[in-house]
């Protein structure tokens, strides 16, 4: 498949050996395992945590970095997430509605039409950042470099990251159910935008080789199924496959 190939930087690197042993070294002490956790701090990883730390996926596709159809809104309720309320207002205001691959071109700022720029939403992974900071994921630091201080926002709730590693590993090995149309609709958009933003091999470089072979076939098998095709069956998520074509086109 032309996708396959046009974004596989997101999907055959694999870090070596010795790189993964250098990380295992500098890993703190206070991250190891120490046996059996408890129940309580199991059904955290399946519900995540409390609400201010619940991530949005554009918030989960930063985090794990560290036929066109019209969009038409069936709700212009406010999502309370800056970001989505604003893109949400946009496709609300515009008649007529503009289809799926137009408004990622033009929330995105990839439009050669200097009349639609006003489009774009404005430094996202910025404000994404922001959103991680107040939700005690990430801090916020002053570097400086040179002539210049540089404001850069480190991991500091390695949990919420692992969590989400260990949800994206599990949805194509332990919990692999070998139909898109079952698996949970949210975790599938996050493997489908994770690899366009080539940032799936970070939740797999972990792995034991066995089992990175064995989730690098299952995402394959999702990236070649045919959108078009997939949009069209029983109880399906026309909008979802209508970004996936958008995105793997």
């Amino acid at each position: 498949m032309t996708s396959l190939t046009q974004r596989s930087s997101g999907l055959v690197q694999r870090r070596t050996e010795a790189s993964r042993n250098a990380a295992e070294k500098d890993r703190p002490s206070d991250q190891e395992d120490h046996g059996p956790r408890r129940a309580e701090d199991q059904d955290d990883d399946d519900t995540g945590d409390s609400k201010e730390t619940r991530l949005t996926l554009m918030e989960e596709v930063l985090l794990l970095g560290l036929k066109d159809r019209e969009v038409i809104c069936k709700s212009d309720a406010p999502t309370g997430d800056v970001l989505l309320d604003e893109a949400l207002k946009h496709i609300k205001d515009t008649q007529p509605p503009e289809t799926v691959q137009s408004w990622i071109e033009l929330l995105s700022g990839e439009t050669w039409n200097p009349l639609k720029l006003h489009y774009q939403l404005r430094n996202v992974r910025e404000r994404l950042a922001k959103n991680l900071v107040e939700k005690g994921v990430l801090t916020t630091e002053k570097q400086n470099f040179l002539l210049f201080d540089m404001t850069t926002h480190p991991l500091t709730n390695n949990n919420i990251k692992q969590r989400l590693i260990k949800k994206v590993q599990e949805a194509v090995l332990d919990k692999w159910v070998n139909d898109p149309h079952r698996m949970d609709k949210r975790l599938l958009a996050l493997i489908f935008l994770a690899h366009s933003s080539d940032v799936l091999e970070n939740a797999f470089a972990p792995l034991l080789d066995d089992q990175y072979d064995l989730a690098m076939k299952r995402v394959r098998q999702l990236l070649e199924l045919e959108p078009e095709g997939e949009s069209m069956k029983t109880n399906t998520n026309e909008l979802l496959w209508a970004v996936v074509a958008a995105f793997t086109k």
